[in-house]
């Protein structure tokens, strides 16, 4: 089985160490915390787009290489990730059966490659997103709060997608939010990150059942005002 060991990550800058966290991906793991917590560094130090300015300290295993082929990443807003001047079958790079493949995985018909960016929904836009990813035959997928801009309805479509595909197309994921509510029924597992460490991890019933730490406590009060969640 596919597993990703972050046995540690860590990132200093002149002044003080702003990351330094271990955790394991294994199939579906949700990085919860609020802004400013680490979760943009931590996604962009996977990513090795961070700046040359800051010290970087990796040691993660893996059972895939790690790297641009592998792993594919969903931006936080969709609407300024695609060329609005460029029609959408030109932003794919891969050959025409390809595209109708991954469009037919996130249930888009091919009409959306003549079309124009602003000629979609937000959900389309999204989907053709997830798409232009999959396209690479990747192994682990990066999600920047792929549904914040979003709305209701589109957001629980987005993540029924998500769950759809990390269990037909066996790939690991890593979905960064602060929104525990939109990972609790895909994320098997979950880690809590405050101020560059990890505050609590585990399995993500357990840790909204039980959580441990006052952090934790906090973040769960702010999205549930009640405990049906527990159900």
């Amino acid at each position: 089985m596919q597993k990703i060991d972050i046995k540690k990550l860590q990132i200093k800058s002149e002044e003080k160490t702003l990351l330094d966290i271990s955790f394991n991906i294994s199939k579906s793991t949700a990085l919860i915390g609020q802004s400013g917590s680490g979760k943009s560094l931590t996604l962009k130090a996977l990513l090795n787009l961070l700046p040359s300015s800051l010290s970087v300290n990796k040691d993660i295993n893996s059972n895939f290489k790690m790297d641009f082929k592998n792993i594919g990443f969903i931006p936080q807003n969709p609407f300024t990730s695609l060329s609005p001047m460029t029609k959408i079958g030109k932003q794919f790079f891969c050959e025409e059966k390809k595209k109708k493949e991954v469009l037919k995985h996130v249930s888009l018909d091919t009409w959306v490659l003549n079309k124009y960016p602003s000629e979609l929904s937000g959900g389309q836009i999204q989907r053709v997103i997830i798409a232009i990813a999959l396209s690479k035959d990747i192994k682990f997928l990066l999600l920047d709060e792929p549904t914040t801009a979003l709305d209701i309805e589109n957001r629980n479509n987005i993540i029924k997608l998500i769950d759809q595909l990390v269990n037909e197309l066996n790939i690991l994921i890593l979905f960064v939010t602060h929104d525990i509510e939109s990972i609790r029924e895909i994320c098997e597992d979950i880690v809590i990150i405050k101020d560059g460490n990890i505050v609590e991890k585990g399995k993500t019933l357990d840790v909204l059942q039980i959580p441990q730490d006052i952090y934790t406590k906090t973040l769960i009060n702010s999205t549930f005002k009640n405990k049906d969640f527990r159900k």
